[in-house]
């Protein structure tokens, strides 16, 4: 997945809307730990948008209030969300360990403080290098701007497709 960098030409994406203190297990819910990641992902965020996993499409971004991705460590939430097709996340906060768990698999996390602003449908542009979300209308909402190294692990699909590509490793 290829990350807007740059606001020259950036493309749009259509906005998923979901509230505050999502958890780790509405994305990939516990009864379905047992399965792959393609279960895991036909379950996520079931409780809180029935239609999302059926309809989420190729380079929709998830916009969430505070608290994303709170309660356990499991690698499967952000997974599922790659898995999906879900080229971003906006929201006020994060837990740390899904913060990191995301971009380990190349999901890419906005901090805004303003995202609670942005609507269900919306089309936004994003610029993660520089902290920056472009509306449709042209108005424009300051994030934290993420490291170029945070890009490139995202960019890359994860650390391992990272570490590859960087020391020639073979896949396992």
């Amino acid at each position: 997945m290829n990350v807007d960098t740059n606001m020259t030409n950036a493309s749009t994406h259509r906005v998923w809307r979901v509230g505050a203190d999502i958890d780790t297990d509405a994305l990939a819910p516990g009864a379905y730990m047992k399965f792959g990641i393609e279960e895991i992902a036909r379950h996520c965020l079931q409780r809180q948008r029935a239609d999302f996993a059926a309809n989420v499409k190729a380079g929709d971004i998830v916009v969430a209030g505070p608290g994303f991705g709170i309660g356990s460590s499991r690698e499967q939430a952000p997974a599922a969300l790659v898995h999906l097709g879900v080229r971003a996340v906006v929201a006020p906060s994060y837990s740390g360990l899904f913060f990191r768990n995301a971009f380990n698999v190349g999901l890419v996390l906005l901090t805004c403080a303003e995202a609670e602003t942005i609507a269900e449908g919306e089309h936004i542009a994003i610029d993660p290098l520089h902290g920056r979300i472009t509306r449709e209308d042209g108005q424009t909402l300051l994030c934290d701007p993420l490291p170029a190294f945070l890009l490139d692990m995202a960019n890359a699909g994860g650390l391992f497709n990272l570490l590859r590509q960087r020391y020639g490793a073979k896949k396992a």
